[in-house]
Order: C-alpha cells, then structure tokens, then sequence
C-alpha cells in the first residue's frame, strides 16, 4: 500500500507537468525549456545534497551509469515532449506517454532479471492501458490537431523513459537518498547547455512572460526535482514495470482535480476508464496475488 500511495504522488508532481510545458514552450525553445528544468532542478538538488552533509563518488563507473541516465531519463525525453508539444496537444501528449508501461514491461523482461514478464503483469499492463483509451478515447474523437512527426516525437520520448527505467532498476539501486536523481538531473544539463546556446540562442530572445517563467519553476521544483528523489526511492523498492504505471494514473489526477475542485461532471467512461486504470495498477503490483496467498494462509492451506 505504501508503494502505491508513493506512486499516487508521483503521479500528483507529473500530472501538470504537460499542461506547464504546453503554456511554456509556446515561448522558450524546446532546448532552452530543458535546461531550465533540469538545470534549475540540478542546482536546488546540489545544495540540498551538500547541506545533508553528502558527496557524489569520485568518477569512475558511476558517472558512466548516469551520463546514460541523464540522456534516456531527462535530456532525450525531456526535450521530444517539449518539441512534440508544439505540434500536438498536451492531452495527446500525456496519452502517448501512457505507452510507457508497454515498453518498459517488454524491455524488463529481457534485461532485469527479477522483473520478468509474466502473465499478471502482461494483463494489468493491458488493462491499465485498455483504462487509458477508454479515459480519453472521446477527446481524442472528437477531434486532436497532430503531425505524424509530433506524434512520433511522443512516442519516442515514452520508449526513452522505458529505457531508463530498467536500466536504472538494473544498475543505480543503493545509492545514497538524493545522489542518484542530482547526478542524473547533472548529466542532462551537461547534454543540453551547449545545444539551447547553440541551437536556440536564448540570449537574442525576449524575455519569457510570468506565466513561462512560472511554469518552467513548477517544472524544475516539483516535476522534476522532488518527482525524481520520490521515482528513485521507488524504483529501490518495486519494480521498473510498477513504477512506469506512474503513467497511466496521471490522466485520474487530472480527473480527480477536476471533479474536486473544479466541479466538472466527466461521462461514464472516465469513471470506467479510472476504475480500469487502478485495477490494472493493482494487478501489476501483485495485489490480488498477495492476498489470495494472505487468505490460503488465513486458512491454513499451502498455495
């Protein structure tokens, strides 16, 4: 329960965050948005990490290990979503992002050796993707504007973020609480620097209004840098192919915002499509599985 409650979380930092790029990259470069967000995340993670009294290891294998990370997990992803963003909405961005779970139970099952495939965790994947289409499926109806090239930006940027997600699973478990997410957020800002100067040229632009500025700081403060400490303390805990159901509950946050707060009345296939959301969720984390076995056990027979 608690892993699912920390994953409930991190679906609360991710959420807006496609919304926040949405009003953001209609004015800061695609390049410059990424550096921004990491950068800034990097920089608030740095000073918390020496205040804590801790001290990233000397280089060697280590930074190896992250200068992969930081490109599938920030800087590659990062950057597609934003480009992406330009040419189709944020609702069909944050959809395409849903498939991340696919990849990622696909790529465990051959490269982490205690998160195979199985068909449990094959179904809930299935089932919690059935949820998404069936939460946006009308939206997406009723009319989306999209370039084929946007569209394959987003979904490139999901196989990205599987990629990390099992090789971090594979490879960064048991570092010290915020090593891991500032090295990480470190190496992407090392990969984008030169290319926002270069490609971008931020300097020869007019100032980005409050409202980009305020949707880069939500970016880099809480859908980056808190949401990356909480996604390593999770994947240290569960498994790649849990953590990536991150995915599909951010469109319920959105869901339960605005029912909650905005009073909106969505149709039944939203409530379905939750429902199915959660469950699937619940059958990739062996929840059914563990208490049936608590139940055999209860009655004392042998599973």
């Amino acid at each position: 329960m608690r892993n699912f409650l920390s994953l409930l979380v991190l679906a609360l930092l991710w959420g807006p965050s496609f919304f926040f790029i949405k009003i953001a990259v209609s004015e800061i470069p695609p390049f410059t948005l990424v550096l921004g967000r990491v950068g800034i995340a990097a920089g608030l993670l740095y000073l918390l990490l020496r205040w804590q009294g801790q001290r990233f290891p000397k280089f060697g294998p280590f930074w190896g290990h992250f200068a992969v990370i930081g490109f599938f997990s920030n800087a590659l992803p990062f950057t597609l979503f934003n480009w992406s963003e330009l040419h189709i909405s944020s609702a069909l961005a944050s959809i395409l992002n849903g498939t991340t779970p696919l990849f990622t139970l696909v790529l465990a099952h051959f490269f982490v050796a205690d998160d195979r495939m199985t068909p449990l965790k094959s179904v809930g994947a299935l089932v919690g993707f059935g949820g998404l289409i069936l939460l946006i499926g009308p939206a997406l109806l009723a009319g989306v504007h999209a370039t084929t090239l946007g569209l394959l930006a987003a979904t490139a940027a999901a196989f990205s973020y599987g990629v990390a997600l099992v090789y971090v699973r594979k490879n960064l478990r048991g570092l010290p609480p915020l090593v891991g997410p500032t090295a990480q957020l470190l190496a992407a800002t090392i990969y984008v620097a030169p290319l926002a100067l270069i490609v971008d040229r931020p300097f020869s632009r007019a100032l980005p209004s409050w409202e980009a500025i305020g949707a880069v700081l939500f970016l880099a403060v809480l859908g980056t840098g808190l949401a990356f400490v909480l996604y390593y303390r999770l994947i240290e805990h569960t498994s790649a192919t849990f953590v990536s159901m991150v995915t599909y509950l951010v469109p319920v946050v959105g869901l339960a915002l605005g029912v909650f707060i905005l009073h909106e009345r969505p149709g039944w296939n939203a409530y379905a499509g939750c429902a199915l959301i959660l469950l699937g969720v619940m059958i990739v984390n062996g929840v059914f599985g563990l208490a049936r076995r608590r139940i055999t056990a209860g009655l004392g027979v042998k599973p």
